[in-house]
């Protein structure tokens, strides 16, 4: 058939324009609702600092340590990779990275906490503390110290504690602003939702603070904690996750599962409290779904076992962090909470050993992709997509270099940007 050939149709344009105006109102709700990748970088964990823990030093203490533990228990390659199982020939490039990572940058995203692991103080010591972490913040963004994302965990929504969450979060923002503005790092988080209102509140609360310091809209974000029974289905039996992406009016930026507190909610026994719990599966499986498509993140919670103690006790502590780590990443859980400087070392390895493993074979398979050219695995643009995006979050954190990826694919960080649907490089 010729190329400027008239080919025979049955239906008359206006069809076609009807259909178009009856589904305009339904276009423009899956693009408001399902953005798609916001193209920045997502940390792989969120480390927790009380309020009155926090220092200046905290970041670089929490790699220090990190590294004596390495030193302690696992002082070369071969014995980490001894202890995790990590293959031989991933063994020395994992471990060099890792050792780079925790002198370069220990903590990924950093979050000064005045909810459970600050508690109840009297209401000047709180206000103190919060002033306090406003000026330290700001001084580490001004200095290159911080991590790159930072922020508080205020207290939650509910009536016993809101007015002090709101006096907190005012406190250390009104701080931040006074000291030259809100970083781009700045990350809040809301915990222990139960009810969308609790979210809609937050939204009151953020816009109120950007106005009155003339910011503009939709400024400030805030992650949700999953962490109760009703985030995941209300009292009236419908699902939860989704309307509180809503009530968020796009200010949502991730949702956390709280292990312990979802957990207890559901009545696990405190022995049984673990990620890999079916509980725990449920829970995320519902975030996962709810959150697909909106730009909405996901991470998971934290083991509370600690790599202290003798070598045996911290390599067994290890293998389970290890593994859980491994377990989160293969579910597409690609963040998680770190409770230790200790669990840094394996933190990075398991993220490591996850991008590193399966560099050459996304690679050609993206590179296949590209060219057209096929290869034993016929992939679709969503794979594409995804393989784009594995790559890119390996380079993000450091798990493997843009050269080796280009040199694998032909393709520049753009090109990967682009393939992952992502508006701009990221952050």
């Amino acid at each position: 058939m010729g190329q400027h050939e008239t080919v025979a149709t049955s239906l008359a344009d206006t069809v076609r324009e009807e259909i178009g105006a009856a589904l305009a109102d339904v276009d423009a709700d899956l693009a408001r609702r399902y953005p798609g990748d916001p193209g920045t970088r997502q940390p792989v964990h969120t480390v927790y600092v009380p309020g009155d823990v926090f220092t200046a030093g905290t970041v670089r203490a929490w790699g220090d340590a990190a590294l004596a533990a390495l030193d302690e228990h696992a002082p070369d390659a071969e014995a980490f990779a001894g202890v995790l199982g990590i293959p031989d020939g991933l063994a020395e490039p994992v471990y060099e990275r890792v050792r780079a990572k925790l002198e370069r940058e220990p903590v990924e995203d950093l979050r000064i906490d005045f909810e459970d692991g600050y508690g109840l103080r009297p209401d000047a010591e709180e206000d103190a503390a919060a002033a306090r972490a406003a000026a330290l913040v700001a001084a580490a963004y001004r200095d290159g110290t911080a991590a790159p994302c930072t922020g508080i965990r205020m207290k939650c929504m509910e009536a016993a504690v809101r007015d002090r969450g709101i006096r907190t979060l005012d406190i250390f923002l009104t701080g931040l602003m006074a000291a030259g503005g809100l970083p781009d790092g700045l990350v809040l988080t809301l915990p222990k939702v139960t009810y969308p209102e609790q979210v809609t509140a937050m939204v009151r609360l953020l816009a109120a603070f950007e106005k009155t310091h003339g910011l503009p809209s939709g400024r400030l974000g805030f992650e949700i904690q999953i962490e109760t029974t009703q985030s995941i289905l209300g009292a009236d039996g419908r699902a939860t996750v989704a309307r509180l992406i809503e009530a968020a009016e796009g200010r949502a930026t991730s949702l956390h599962y709280g292990t312990f507190d979802y957990s207890a909610s559901c009545g696990v026994s405190a022995a049984h409290q673990a990620l890999d719990h079916p509980a725990a599966d449920h829970a995320k499986a519902v975030m996962q779904v709810a959150a697909a498509g909106t730009g909405v993140r996901l991470s998971d919670g934290s083991t509370n076992v600690l790599p202290v103690g003798a070598t045996t006790q911290v390599h067994d502590a290890w293998r389970l962090h290890h593994g859980l780590v491994r377990r989160s990443l293969a579910r597409a859980y690609y963040q998680g909470w770190d409770m230790h400087p200790a669990h840094l070392p394996t933190r990075y390895a398991a993220v490591y050993t996850f991008y590193r493993e399966g560099l050459e074979q996304a690679a050609a398979r993206l590179a296949a992709y590209v060219a057209k050219t096929g290869g034993d695995v016929m992939d679709e643009p969503a794979t594409a997509k995804a393989l784009s995006g594995y790559l890119l979050r390996g380079l993000d954190c450091g798990a493997v270099d843009i050269a080796e990826v280009a040199r694998l694919t032909g393709l520049t960080r753009a090109d990967l940007d682009g393939l992952a649907g992502r508006a701009a490089p990221n952050a």
